[in-house]
């Protein structure tokens, strides 16, 4: 009797544990589980030159990198149309420089506004002449915002060959600021032997742009922080031709972002 009375007891229980154990596990895997539709893949197939290069199962991860992106930052246009294009292509540039860090997240970014076009320093897109910023990162009351143009969003992927991408010089910025600050020293992923050496090779690399022997863009020679981040777009945009004509800084970005 006992025997029986237990045995009744324990298959509404452990069906209970079953059920839970399964619901738990589908609601921890559900961003992981989810995959790209096929319009989002045909966008990063045409539009992301990094990911046509990628091995399938290395576009598998790219996809799913984007898509737990899309699931932590806010994405809204501020005068424009967020499409489905856009969204894309952020979460694209979001990822490309991270890519090797299969755990690494944005936690310095929660929000991403996309204005119609350039803007200035007081955030205005219209009626300014002084319009010519085309992304930038949030300090201060603007911290964990970001702000890009959606036009430079656009272009930065139309020329895979320029050496120029708004949204990845942003996200850069970001992964330099992971240390504490936007000083062109990304120190979180560089052993600190090799911090000494990098700042050198980019006061070089400066000295160079400003006698006109460099094809960085003259933008880099503004800061080390600018130099570092303008310097990765073309690293990420064109590496085979960044690979020729600036060896020692490709073989340093390469190693910071674990690129082989």
């Amino acid at each position: 009797m006992f025997e029986k009375f237990f045995i009744i007891l324990l298959v509404p229980v452990t069906i209970y544990v079953v059920y839970y154990l399964l619901n738990r596990t589908a609601k921890n895997n559900k961003a992981i589980k989810r995959a790209l539709s096929d319009e989002g893949k045909e966008i990063l197939e045409k539009e992301v030159a990094y990911y046509r290069h990628l091995s399938i199962t290395d576009k598998e991860e790219f996809e799913s990198r984007c898509l737990r992106f899309l699931d932590t930052v806010k994405i809204e246009g501020v005068g424009v149309t967020v499409e489905l294009k856009d969204y894309m292509m952020i979460a694209a540039s979001a990822i490309i420089p991270i890519f090797a860090f299969k755990k690494w997240t944005y936690p310095n970014l929660t929000n991403i506004m996309v204005y119609p076009s350039q803007f200035n320093k007081t955030y205005d897109f219209e009626g300014h002449a002084d319009r010519n910023i085309m992304g930038m990162v949030g300090e201060g009351a603007m911290n964990g915002q970001m702000i890009l143009s959606k036009s430079a969003l656009e272009y930065g992927f139309r020329n895979t060959y320029d050496g120029q991408n708004t949204a990845i010089h942003e996200f850069v910025h970001l992964i330099d600021k992971a240390d504490g600050a936007i000083d062109g020293i990304p120190a979180y992923l560089m052993d600190k032997s090799s911090v000494i050496p990098f700042m050198n090779l980019i006061r070089e690399e400066i000295a160079k742009i400003k006698e006109n022997k460099s094809d960085i863009d003259d933008y880099g020679m503004t800061s080390p922080a600018e130099f570092f981040a303008v310097a990765a777009e073309y690293f990420f945009e064109n590496p085979e031709k960044f690979k020729i004509n600036h060896p020692a800084l490709y073989q340093a970005l390469s190693e910071i972002f674990e690129q082989s």
